[in-house]
């Protein structure tokens, strides 16, 4: 025990002595961590860029996203990332514009990550930076790019689209530091889930806030920003700035700097290595020539822009069965959302392929190596068309781009181009490297009524979005050649275009009401008398002018005349037949309603009749009353010659046979007597000799039938006598009887003759005579073998015992 006391204390000084270092360096770490932050935190903060900066190595960055950038191969900055990284470090509101493939990502990812780390952000504190995005592949995209550059920070990140399941997403907000999603989903989890609260977000970044704002979800916007804290800070990016953007950034920026607004330099604009082309072509020859370009360039990257998804689709289908010998992708909005995925990261990997795709590509996606942005279908807009066009010549590569117009669009598009300092070169497509495919298209359609119903739904899109475009000067439905068209998508004919209809209907209804005003009929009210054939009927003074030369008392006429020229529209009430007598076709009916009505009871004076409407003494002319059809209003007459009123009242159709000469006749047609008996004789004469002939068949049948049937009777009576016979023991050999085993009788074969074998009067007789063995008395023929070998015994007994008595 003694030497095990002093031994102890021995260890734990030791022990104490190894420990006390590593708790001071534990807590040197921290601190130097947290002074670290610190001076980070303040240079940040007094930093001022040089004007040749260009690494990113050169700002005020920790250590962990300069790991990050450089293991995704960042090195310098882009020089909207020159500009705006060093403003957003230092918390202040950015408003940066910049054309397109110019690195907006990066330059709003970094300051998301350097402002959670500077102020120590974790997992407990909740959500940190919210970025929203207008279209799922970009919130994709950007989510993909954090990842890269974030991997050394210990934030988490998540993803929330529309697509994906519900409930997984809220079990995964609550731990969110940096979420990245798309204005509807994110606005439902707001509202719907528990836990999910935004009350500490610092920052807060709308990612091409331009399109937010055009694919209408503004409210959506507006909604978001009530759930949000107001001292944050926010960073906006966008391409193009519109007066929506400029608006936006009002409500929701504090203070901006505006990076890259006010430059109006076309290189700044659009990037110097891209090529602008533009080509004309009718409507109808725009798939040829899109067929004829795929053909001519197999070993490139194309992107081909349409104006909706049933085009893609139906362009995508068509030409995926013609083989043009090259890969090709469709994707539009209308698809599911792992679809989506699947081609946006299938595209981004292939060398040469083709992908259709409507403008839901056109913002902010990053397609690698991009060669031709073709544009089938003009762009709405200017900006449109500079982010369609901005998919290729991304980072200093190269790229071309073709736009398509019709001559009706020319003008218009080249002056929007040209107010944003762009300009494309005019091009010519020879006609000997044009190759049409029409014919295909028509077989197509003519084989697979899939390919026919798409070509429908394709037409009638395309012209509904030309019909919406708010630029009228570009689009013009009215010069459309929309048969030709038709024809040049396979169809057989034109479909019906109803909103096209119910457009110009609405139209010609509203310019006849606005032709009859209160003020239009107070300028045009009359006060001397006008000849009938005058146009200005439009009150009642006008129609009572008019009836005036089918009365008898013109004096009468003046008179009302008078009274009623006298009053003004103020000071008489306004009733229905006044209204009625403003209408268009108001010289139809005026004349027949003051016939009918007697204007004698306007100027009495009695109070008792002030409301009865008194008719006239008189019979209507015979020769001067008027068609039924005057007397109903247009849209009754319109309705009434409708397809689904004349449907009703039309004749339906017969259907019809053809006889084996090829007249038609009806199903159930009449014949005429002379028809029905014609040849009648001859037939039942044919039909009498057919029966005398099967009649005589029958009868030979039967007999032969019958015959044969008595023959095995007799056969089978002849048997049964013999066996009874045998069995009673009388036999023909002088009364001395036999016994002797008898036969079995032959096996009955079946047969049943017409007579169901009904006996004979003789055969009666004789089983009269003979009564048939009962049941208890049949046996087997062993049975009766063996009876008649015990009575031989007891015959020779019997005689044993005679002999021995005598």
């Amino acid at each position: 025990m003694a030497q095990a006391g002093p031994s102890r204390p021995k260890k734990l000084a030791n022990t104490s002595k190894a420990k006390k270092p590593s708790l001071k360096s534990s807590r040197s770490k921290k601190t130097a961590a947290v002074q670290a932050v610190d001076i980070l935190d303040k240079a940040a903060l007094e930093y001022d860029a040089p004007a040749d900066m260009k690494s990113f190595a050169d700002l005020p960055i920790s250590d962990l996203t300069k790991r990050g950038l450089k293991k995704a191969f960042f090195v310098d900055m882009t020089d909207i990332q020159a500009k705006s990284l060093p403003v957003s470090l230092k918390g202040k509101d950015v408003l940066g514009a910049a054309r397109t493939g110019s690195g907006k990502t990066l330059a709003f990812l970094v300051p998301v990550l350097e402002i959670l780390y500077r102020r120590k952000w974790g997992p407990q504190d909740g959500l940190g930076a919210l970025i929203i995005s207008p279209t799922r592949e970009l919130a994709v995209q950007i989510f993909d790019v954090l990842r890269s550059i974030g991997g050394y920070h210990s934030f988490s990140a998540g993803l929330v689209i529309g697509g994906k399941n519900v409930k997984d997403e809220r079990e995964r907000l609550s731990r969110m530091n940096i979420l990245v999603a798309t204005p509807g989903r994110l606005l439902q989890h707001m509202d719907q889930t528990i836990g999910f609260e935004c009350d500490n977000l610092q920052m807060l970044v709308l990612d091409e806030a331009d399109r937010i704002l055009d694919m209408g979800f503004q409210r959506t916007l507006s909604a978001l920003l009530s759930h949000l804290p107001k001292a944050r800070q926010t960073l906006l990016f966008s391409a193009t700035q519109t007066d929506s953007v400029s608006n936006l950034a009002r409500l929701s920026l504090k203070d901006p700097v505006y990076i890259g607004v006010h430059d109006s330099d076309n290189a700044s604009a659009m990037p110097k290595s891209l090529e602008q082309h533009y080509v004309l072509c009718t409507l109808d020859q725009k798939l040829d020539l899109l067929w004829s370009f795929l053909k001519s360039h197999l070993q490139s990257k194309v992107l081909v822009f349409l104006s909706s998804c049933k085009q893609v689709r139906f362009v995508f289908e068509t030409f995926r069965r013609l083989h043009p010998g090259v890969p090709l992708l469709h994707l539009h909005g209308k698809q599911k959302q792992m679809t989506r995925l699947a081609t946006f990261q299938r595209f981004t990997g292939m060398k040469h392929a083709v992908l259709f795709a409507t403008d839901i590509a056109a913002r902010g996606l990053d397609f690698p190596a991009v060669n031709w942005v073709l544009q089938v279908d003009a762009p709405e807009d200017a900006e449109t068309y500079i982010h369609r066009v901005g998919r290729t010549a991304r980072y200093e590569s190269a790229g071309k781009g073709l736009l398509f117009l019709m001559p009706s669009e020319e003008e218009g598009m080249t002056q929007a181009l040209a107010k944003k300092s762009i300009t494309a070169e005019k091009i010519k497509i020879r006609a000997s490297k044009t190759q049409s495919i029409e014919n295909q298209l028509q077989n197509l359609a003519f084989q697979d009524p899939e390919i026919k119903y798409l070509a429908q739904r394709a037409f009638v899109s395309y012209l509904r979005s030309v019909h919406l475009q708010k630029d009228k000067s570009i689009f013009k439905v009215a010069e459309l050649p929309a048969e030709r068209f038709a024809e040049a998508l396979g169809l057989p004919g034109m479909p019906k275009i109803k909103f096209l209809t119910k457009e110009m209907a609405k139209k010609r209804k509203n310019a006849s009401y606005a032709a009859v005003t209160p003020e239009a009929s107070l300028a045009h009210r009359p006060q001397e008398r006008s000849s009938p054939d005058s146009d200005d009927s439009d009150d009642e003074s006008s129609a009572a002018e008019q009836s005036s030369d089918d009365e008898d008392d013109p004096a009468g006429t003046a008179a009302e005349l008078e009274a009623s020229g006298n009053k003004t529209k103020e000071d008489r009430v306004r009733t229905k037949y006044d209204r009625m007598f403003e209408r268009k076709n108001q010289d139809i009916l005026s004349a027949h309603y003051n016939k009918l009505v007697d204007h004698s009871a306007d100027r009495a004076d009695s109070d008792d009749d002030f409301i009865t409407l008194k008719r006239a003494d008189h019979e209507l002319p015979g020769d001067d009353a008027l068609p039924a059809s005057d007397f109903i209003s247009k849209r009754k007459q319109k309705m009434a010659l409708s397809k689904k009123a004349l449907a009703k009242s039309a004749p339906r159709g017969e259907k019809l046979v053809f006889d084996d000469e090829g007249n038609p006749h009806k199903v159930y047609e009449m014949k005429t007597a002379e028809e029905v008996f014609k040849g009648a004789e001859d037939v039942k004469e044919a039909g009498r000799q057919f029966a005398e002939g099967e009649r005589g068949k029958l009868k030979q049948a039967d007999v032969a039938d019958k015959a044969e049937a008595k023959e095995k009777k007799r056969e089978k009576k002849r048997k049964r006598k013999e066996r009874e016979r045998e069995e009673t023991g009388h036999g023909d050999d002088g009364g001395v009887a036999t016994f002797a085993t008898v036969a079995p009788p032959d096996e009955d074969d079946g047969y049943v003759s017409p007579q169901f074998d009904l006996p004979s009067d003789s055969e009666d007789s004789d089983r009269e005579a003979v009564p048939p063995p009962s049941k208890r008395t049949k046996k087997s023929d062993a049975e009766r073998s063996h009876v008649h070998d015990s009575l031989e015994d007891e015959e020779e007994l019997a005689l044993q015992l005679l002999r021995q008595r005598r």
